[in-house]
């Protein structure tokens, strides 16, 4: 029997997602002004001091100019944070930042409030209409 154990479908998708080749960008087809909400109520990153799971609620919102990130796309993206260890205020600007230049909004916010641990409770956003 093999003793190495394969990793279910699911599992290998994600930690073989690359950003710079697999967060699929698509034309976004209409002019007006119209916002995309997006909630991600699972994620999940490791402390990198302690190595502890890291869980909370991610919160997009965008106006596209000529892009649209792909819903899929962008779930894989989120779901590759869950083996890295990362802080919270490095997790979020680099989601910010790389979904930001990907698909150069008009308006773009992304709020992360992350469960409370030893007491304390972090919420952190970043607004493109602050900046």
């Amino acid at each position: 029997m093999n003793n190495q154990k394969e990793l279910k479908y699911g599992a290998q998708i994600v930690k073989d997602f690359d950003v710079t080749e697999d967060l699929e960008i698509w034309p976004n087809e209409h002019s007006k002004n119209y916002s995309i909400k997006i909630t991600f109520p699972e994620f999940t990153a490791l402390c990198p001091r302690s190595g502890y799971p890291d869980f909370g609620t991610l919160y997009l919102e965008y106006m596209p100019d000529k892009f649209v990130v792909e819903l899929k796309a962008v779930k894989l993206y989120i779901n590759s944070f869950r083996d890295k260890s990362v802080s919270h205020e490095n997790v979020v600007n680099e989601i910010y930042d790389t979904l930001f230049e990907a698909t150069k909004p008009k308006f773009m916010k992304l709020t992360a409030d992350f469960f409370p641990r030893g007491n304390v409770h972090t919420v952190i956003e970043i607004d493109s209409s602050k900046n």
